[in-house]
């Protein structure tokens, strides 16, 4: 069957058979490809060891701080909330002063 009978035949436009025959002659298979995916934590779970050591001797320390220690030893990361959030650590921030007893009433 032509491309363009098939591409009648399944209710999509000519020019995507067409195209899926040239891909399946061109790499042997017209399965889609992955989609999304983290690509990226490969490179943030390399100095995985550097930034738990950093969180254990500091237990309250900043994003930004842990970003400048970090930098300091000529690693750039991003994104370093995605770190702890696969592994379920949370960042809450602490109270700079106690509340105020007029807060209480």
């Amino acid at each position: 069957m032509s491309c363009r009978a098939a591409a009648q035949r399944f209710g999509v436009s000519a020019a995507s058979a067409i195209r899926w025959r040239a891909q399946e002659r061109r790499e042997g298979d017209i399965r889609p490809k992955l989609q999304g995916g983290d690509r990226h934590s490969q490179r943030i779970d390399a100095h995985a060891e550097l930034i738990l050591s950093a969180l254990a001797a500091k237990s309250d320390i900043t994003l930004s701080e842990l970003r400048e220690q970090l930098r300091a030893r000529a690693v750039a990361i991003g994104r370093l909330w995605r770190f702890f959030k696969r592994r379920k650590i949370t960042r809450k921030k602490s109270r700079r002063t106690p509340p105020s007893s007029a807060a209480a009433r």
